[in-house]
Parts: structure tokens; sequence; C-alpha cells
């Protein structure tokens, strides 16, 4: 397989063709990167296919344009995940992007694979896994691409329903975790196809945030990902976020409910109109967390197989792939729920309160002491700040830290916290907030003009701190080790013993165990919804 020239005519010059195993694809140039969008990787899952993992795409003749995006994942738009409205929806949404720096800034005329191939940053995106693309403007891999002279890939797999609702309790061909069996499925492309776009299938460095992290850190301990990715980043995982089958049956039997669909014709729904199973997915995927503050309607589920168990006690018990690990949280996490007034999260008193007597009956083994250490380190709980405190680090702070007690038992592991915001965000009560890093890692600002984050300044000093993120980044998928090219502050492995962290500010802050109090009354055994 190679990347050749287009050798017919393309508004702007020539274009950068590669052969992939099913076919020759077109992308285009942006500035000294070429970008291809929405390479399929699958065919699409429609039909019978509709709940089933993927399958191979099918080949076509002559070269495939790849200029602009493809169908995105059916789900429902809202305000919490921005996405262009120009986007449209559909069930052939099992694509991916690359991006790939050109060789030599002064020769049109070369071939992407010549040369030393370069490092390989696969992306999976956030959204509760029930919303969000890989065609977000966030997630451009341009910049990152060519800081690093890396290939970037970013990868839509499906979501919501038709990804993470385990339906495999009803009868009909029902497989759960698709969204996991699409993003393996992409993980196999690029190690067969990536080396035609410059890119070495030998260094892939799996990336993802929000719930694309909770995904890292699950495909991290399921055995059909072991090999497919070298390093790993998980950027605010929920890893505790994984659910039972017999709790993924209950959700399943509500599925129906909602759909007014006895249990004996669930099979109809592989012919049900993709908007109806969108509406009422919306349905549930709000009242799961108001019910049940906390939990979410669609997540991973513990199947026996792709995650033969709890992520989280996989990790604990040292069985996590031995891939080097960089893993962190925002400092505010759970601020931007309370702005959005998203029901994913518990962001009221009420709402902590519930949540925290569904972790007690849940985890019988836990005495009303221990539930009483937990509540002690949030002395404000009745009041908001309290509320949102412990929410963020029920479901992000915690589970990360367990995550890395765990993985650093065998494999080098590094833990962050990004404390930066600008001093808008600091003025709207957002601080940190969750998802708030994502801008610094790509280095996409947005419009500079209108970008609303720097209304009260602050932009010199977000540019110097994304440009330290990304040189980490890019030198952790290059060599393994996040050290910053330029000598700013050494940051050691992270070790149980002593929790170092980095602190990820103006002026960045090399600190042991920086939530020793939160730890201390947390404990070092996981607490996770099942």
């Amino acid at each position: 397989m190679s990347i050749q020239l287009d050798t017919e005519p393309a508004v702007g010059g020539i274009e950068p063709v590669a052969t992939t195993n099913a076919g020759a694809v077109r992308g285009r140039w942006d500035g000294p990167v070429a970008v291809w969008r929405s390479i399929p990787y699958a065919a699409a899952p429609v039909g019978a296919d509709r709940f089933r993992p993927p399958s191979p795409p099918r080949e076509w003749e002559g070269i495939r344009d790849c200029a602009t995006f493809g169908e995105i994942a059916p789900q429902t738009m809202g305000n919490m995940v921005p996405v262009d409205s120009d986007l449209r929806m559909g069930e052939d949404c099992l694509w991916l992007n690359v991006w790939s720096p050109r060789r030599d800034l002064t020769d049109l005329v070369h071939t992407f694979d010549s040369g030393e191939p370069r490092p390989v940053l696969v992306w999976l995106h956030g959204g509760a896994y029930c919303l969000g693309t890989a065609a977000q403007g966030i997630y451009d891999g341009r910049k990152l691409a060519e800081a690093g002279d890396v290939v970037v890939v970013t990868v839509n797999y499906r979501i919501g329903a038709l990804g993470f609702l385990d339906l495999s309790s009803l009868p009909g061909p029902f497989t759960p975790n698709l969204g996991l069996y699409d993003q393996i499925a992409a993980l196999e492309w690029v190690r067969e196809n990536i080396a035609a776009f410059g890119g070495d299938p030998g260094n892939v460095t799996l990336f993802g945030e929000s719930s694309g992290a909770g995904c890292v850190t699950a495909l991290m301990t399921s055995p059909r990902a072991a090999g497919l990715f070298h390093k790993a980043i998980a950027e605010s995982p929920p890893a505790t976020t994984v659910f039972g089958q017999e709790r993924a049956a209950g959700v399943a039997r509500r599925f129906l409910e909602l759909l007014e669909l006895p249990p004996a014709r669930a099979v109809e729904l592989l012919d049900w109109p993709i908007e109806k199973i969108v509406e009422v997915a919306a349905i549930l995927l709000d009242e799961v967390p108001l019910k049940e503050p906390g939990r979410l309607a669609a997540a991973p589920v513990v199947d026996g197989d792709l995650l033969p168990a709890y992520p989280i006690d996989r990790f604990q018990h040292g069985r996590s792939h031995r891939v080097p690990l960089l893993i962190g949280t925002n400092k505010d996490e759970a601020s931007l729920f309370r702005v959005f007034r998203s029901p994913i999260m518990p962001v009221t008193p009420d709402a902590v309160n519930a949540m925290l007597n569904d972790v007690a009956a849940s985890h019988p083994e836990l005495s009303h002491e221990r539930i009483a250490e937990i509540t002690s380190a949030y002395p404000d709980l009745d009041k908001t700040r309290g509320a949102l405190a412990m929410s963020g680090d029920a479901a992000f702070r915690m589970p990360a830290y367990w995550v890395a007690d765990g993985h650093a038992q065998h494999s080098p592991t590094w833990m962050y916290r990004f404390d930066h915001a600008t001093p808008m965000l600091r003025a709207a009560r957002v601080g940190a907030g969750h998802a708030t890093e994502l801008p610094y890692v790509f280095g996409n600002f947005g419009s500079f003009n209108h970008d609303p984050t720097f209304w009260l300044g602050g932009r010199k000093v977000a540019m110097e701190v994304s440009g330290r993120m990304m040189r980490r980044w890019l030198a952790f998928a290059t060599h393994g080790v996040p050290a910053a090219i330029d000598g700013s502050k050494h940051w050691p492995p992270y070790r149980p013993s002593t929790r170092t962290t980095l602190l990820i500010d103006t002026v960045d802050r090399v600190v042991d165990n920086p939530d020793r109090d939160l730890y201390t009354a947390w404990g070092e055994q996981a607490v996770g919804f099942s």
C-alpha cells in the first residue's frame, strides 16, 4: 500500500491519494498537512446488522473522495456537545479521519509511506456514551499532527441506543458493547492501513476524553484489544461507569416499555425507523440519571466476552494491558453540568444524597461508617459547591486514581490534574470544568475573534499552557514518556506510595498526593455503579 499523487485535476492543485485494503481514497491539503475525512473502516451497520458487531467495509473501484464528513452517529442534538448543524445523522457512521504531515514542505511529489514511519494517535470522542462525533471542530487533528510530526486518527462510532444500550437479554440478534466493537474495528483498520498514510502501526497511542476515555480504560482490560495499541491516554475517564448484565437487562426492558413493544417482538427493532429509536432513546437517556442520580442508561457492560469483568477490578488485580498510561482529571469536573443543567450528573445536594443511597444499596459490603467517612470529606455537602465536588470526584477523580493505582503496579503511569481556567471561565464559575482541556490538547481554540472563553483575556497564557500540554502528549505518543521537549517541569511517574501528580496551570507544578484528604476518605477500594 502506498500514497500516490492523484493524476486527475483537482481544485487547488495535486491532492493526496492513499490506497487502503478496501480501495483508494483522496484527501485534501490543509496547509502542510494532508487530511482524509470519513474513510470507512467498516460497512454500514444497517438492516439485520443494526445491532451486530461491525463487518469489513465493502471494497470500491476507482478513487473514493474523502473531502467532507459523512453521516454522524444517530443521536439527539443537545447543548452539552456542540455539533455543527450542517452535519447529517445516519447509520452509515463507521468512519474515521486521518491527518498526516507532508514529508518535505518544498516537495509536492512524494509518497507518505516513504521515510521513517510516524507515531499514530487514535482519538475516541466523549459525550456520555450517547452524544458527539469525530466531525466536531474541536477534534480537528491538523495542529497536533503538524506540531508533533505524527499521524492523527479520529474515530466515529455508534453511540446511545445503537452503541451502548445492551439489548442482548431480548430475543433477537442483539450484541452488547457495539461502540467498543466499532472502536476495535477502527484500531484493526489502523493496524492494517495506517502505514500507507505514513503512520507506524507498531506505535499507536489510544487517547480519549470523558466517555471516550472510559472506552480507553475499558479497552485496556479487554482481551480482544490486546496488541492494537501501545500507549494510552485517558482524560477524565468515568472508569467505574460500567454495568452488569442484570442492570442492563432492566434498562432494555424499560426501553421496550417506552417503545410500547413487547419483548417477544424486540426483533422488529431491526426494521424500525432510526428516527423513532433515537427519539425514544432520548427519553430513556434523560430518565435514568434523573431517577437514579449518578447512573447512565447507556454505558459499557460486563458481557463476559469483550469485557470479561468490571474494568476497574481488572486494573486493581493487575490485569490491564501492559502499556504506558497517562491519566488525569480536571479540577472542577462537575461545574459544566450545572451550567448546562444537564441530567447526566447529579449537581444538587438532593441528587447527590440519592446517589449516595444508591451506592450504599448496591454495595452492601460498604459499612455505614465507610459512607460517613466519604461524606466527611465534603463539609458543605448541603450546598451546591459540596454537591458538585462530590459528584465530580465520584464520576471522574477517584476512578482515575483507582485505575492509576492498579496500572502502576506493572506499567509506567503518569497522573495529571488540569487546573487552568481563563478569567472568563473563572468568572462564570466553570473554572477548569469537564472537557475544558480539549482545546489545549488539540491546539484548537475556535474562532479567536469570537471564542467566549477569552472575553476577559487570557489568550496568551492559554496558548502557552496548550503548547506545553501538546508537547507532553506528543512526547508520550512518540517516546512513551510525557517529557516536555523544552525542558519545563519534569513529570515523574505515578506510584501509589506517592501519587505524584502534575498540576497543569499557568505555571506547572509537581505535587505528591494533591488530593490526600479526598483519597483518605474514599479509600483504595473502588466504589462504582454496577
